[in-house]
């Protein structure tokens, strides 16, 4: 499952990058959202036999954030509910952080971040 979990959360972030520059009604976005569409029907089905499906509040709630001894608050990642953190881990590749944990900042910016790519899918579904 982790693997299925790891790819199909590698195939929704290059989705949401690429859809995040097409606006809403382009012809180019239906195939898109297509993709998307089926990872999240792959998503119910996996999250109805392993995980209750925690919405992005109680995502953040379940997560601890530590004073890493620098003075820099970072996240305890093992505290990331899935598919929470294969999603954060996918959209962080490639960011800065300390072998302790990622920044909590990071994690904040996150979930701020997906919330505008759900309502920007939204807009595209609404367009269809």
């Amino acid at each position: 499952m982790v693997d299925n979990l790891r790819s199909r959360e590698s195939v929704r972030r290059k989705a949401l990058w690429t859809l995040s520059h097409l606006i809403p009604g382009d012809p180019k976005a239906a195939a898109i959202v297509d993709v998307l569409d089926d990872i999240e029907g792959q998503e119910r089905v996996d999250l109805n036999h392993s995980h209750p499906r925690l919405d992005i509040d109680a995502a953040r709630k379940a997560v601890q954030i530590e004073r890493h001894s620098s003075g820099i608050d970072i996240v305890n990642e093992a505290s990331i509910p899935q598919p929470w953190r294969e999603r954060f881990l996918q959209a962080s590749i490639g960011s800065t952080r300390l072998v302790d944990g990622p920044y909590a900042h990071d994690w904040d910016k996150f979930l701020a971040q997906w919330q505008v790519e759900m309502r920007h899918v939204d807009a595209h579904r609404s367009a269809r």
